[in-house]
């Protein structure tokens, strides 16, 4: 008898713990807080936490933001996406932060039929066919070719090294994106070369690239490989600019990189000085007033992603997840953080690309590139 009123309370206690507080609204966040993709992520969670300040309630009820950390892994980013909806009973998700990430856990909130909509995966693949993934960044087959097109007519570049992480989706499909439309303008691949996330020591693949004298070493990895990439063609004195991809668009980047890596390009979501709507400026104020550090990409699209959530279910009068991603992709022209907002095919939004350069130790916007 004692074992079965122990039993009785424990299954009381655990869906007590579990039920969603009458009057709130839950979002999901799964980001990568620990791991490789640390940087990228915490960053990204400021921006939501300023952007819910801002905005604390939608449908006169406040939103509580439920964080998972992924640890920078597809099966803790997985396994986060179950916790949040069979134990946190969130109404949307935010995450993750890393295209692979969120390809294992995009399917889970499909089967779920809920909304879950990416900040900076910028993989074709995560939104691909389904209803219910959505994102707030350009895609990568766009990213890929602005880059070939900025390489080829702003940089002059006939001849093009690619060195590629083959550890990660992203870094893979955007080197292939960038290689097809390169070679369609005109230029010429001299030479590929892989290194793996986690890798210390490039010294091989640039004493290969030296005699072959490439105009541009295009490296669309993330921020930590980038950084270590460009000090040592610094200290083994090749000199070709660096143009990578919104990945390495961190501020670790230039704490690991130091001088080595002013002059380096970037395509890029997001730049202070491209955006003017009164979302943007309201939450540019907020951020480095509690940071004291300059918005960037991720910062900005984190709370793109918030933002749209909750005028997804204002439009909608509902967090009913169907409801919701039926207003999420009929968003048009909503002035956000990082610009204009439009969705279009597949979830993607319609947006313009930025090309940013290192200089004195701060990202800088050389131009912006409309599809």
């Amino acid at each position: 008898m004692t074992r079965w009123l122990i039993g009785i309370v424990l299954l009381l206690w655990a869906s007590m713990a579990s039920a969603v507080p009458a009057g709130e609204i839950r979002l999901g966040c799964y980001i990568p807080m620990t791991g490789a993709a640390a940087a990228m992520g915490q960053v990204t969670w400021k921006g939501i936490e300023v952007a819910q300040r801002l905005q604390p309630q939608v449908l006169g009820q406040p939103v509580k933001l439920v964080l998972v950390d992924t640890k920078s892994e597809k099966i803790e980013a997985a396994n986060a996406v179950s916790r949040l909806i069979e134990r946190d009973k969130v109404a949307a998700i935010i995450g993750e932060v890393i295209s692979g990430n969120t390809l294992a856990g995009t399917p889970i909130a499909e089967r779920a039929r809920l909304p879950n909509i990416t900040p900076t995966a910028t993989n074709p693949l995560v939104t691909q066919n389904r209803r219910f993934a959505f994102r707030a960044c350009f895609v990568d087959t766009l990213q890929g070719k602005v880059a070939a097109r900025f390489a080829r007519e702003h940089l002059r570049a006939q001849k093009a090294a690619l060195i590629i992480d083959q550890a990660q989706d992203y870094c893979v499909g955007l080197a292939n994106y960038f290689k097809e439309e390169f070679q369609r303008l005109g230029g010429q691949i001299v030479a590929t070369t892989y290194i793996q996330t986690g890798d210390q020591d490039f010294s091989a693949q640039i004493s290969a690239l030296k005699p072959l004298a490439p105009d541009i070493v295009y490296a669309p990895n993330y921020y930590a490989e980038d950084a270590l990439l460009a000090r040592q063609m610094q200290e083994l004195g090749l000199t070709t600019p660096i143009l990578t991809g919104d990945g390495a668009q961190v501020t670790d980047l230039i704490k690991i990189g130091g001088p080595a890596v002013d002059g380096m390009y970037f395509t890029a979501h997001f730049h202070r000085e491209a955006v003017a709507t009164p979302l943007a400026q309201e939450f540019i104020r907020a951020y480095e007033a509690e940071t004291k550090r300059d918005v960037d990409a991720f910062a900005a699209l984190g709370a793109d992603c918030y933002f749209l959530l909750l005028q997804a279910m204002t439009q909608a009068k509902s967090t009913d997840g169907q409801q919701v991603r039926q207003a999420l992709a009929g968003i048009k022209d909503f002035p956000g953080v990082s610009g204009t907002i439009t969705m279009g095919p597949d979830n993607n939004p319609s947006k313009d690309v930025m090309i940013l350069q290192v200089k004195g130790g701060k990202f800088v916007l050389v131009t912006k590139i409309t599809p």
